[in-house]
């Protein structure tokens, strides 16, 4: 859901164009502004399980404006992320070390080091963005013999760059207390079948 709430800020807002624009008009303030975006567009899925849920936009004031809200559009990626995060720990009992990412946003260098503040471990992205393609390129090559095990296949990644956390602990613990509260009050908004 992290690329389509960007694509709902261009094509149903227009607030942006193109979506790599929305880091540029992020980058226009400090902060979010105090506003926190869940996209629960179809419901909330793991780790909430909640089809009942709906998007809010919680904590508007008058102050403020589009830049905000590209910022909190790019920080709910984030949040989300953290949220599996922390399942993923507590149900595994093995803390996350570092995040190894992927995709279109991992361009967005906002939304990256953002997300190693709230993670609080390091972000680390490699030269080859689209792994999805690649993966399968790599099974496929498996199957044939082009390649002749996994260990050849893992000397092939490059690390493209690294966000190592720079948020203090009671920073990250308010935004993320903030976050829950919003994410709360999406819950029970669909009572009727």
């Amino acid at each position: 859901m992290a690329g389509a709430l960007v694509q709902w800020l261009r094509d149903n807002l227009g607030i942006i164009t193109k979506a790599p624009e929305v880091e540029d008009l992020a980058r226009t303030v400090e902060d979010n502004g105090g506003i926190y975006f869940v996209p629960a567009f179809s419901g909330l899925f793991a780790p909430y399980w909640r089809a009942d849920a709906r998007g809010v936009i919680a904590g508007l004031t008058r102050f403020v404006n589009k830049g905000h809200m590209a910022r909190a559009v790019l920080e709910a990626s984030a949040f989300q992320t953290k949220d599996i995060v922390e399942s993923m720990n507590q149900d595994s009992g093995v803390a996350l070390r570092s995040l190894k990412v992927d995709g279109g946003m991992v361009t967005n260098e906002l939304l990256m080091q953002f997300q190693a503040d709230l993670l609080n471990v390091p972000v680390i992205r490699p030269k080859i963005t689209e792994t999805t393609a690649l993966g399968a390129a790599y099974a496929a090559g498996l199957a044939v013999g082009f390649w002749p095990d996994l260990e050849s296949l893992r000397r092939n990644w490059t690390m493209d760059k690294t966000w190592l956390p720079a948020m203090s602990p009671e920073e990250r613990e308010n935004k993320f207390g903030d976050w829950k509260k919003a994410v709360e009050r999406t819950f029970n908004w669909v009572d009727r079948q």
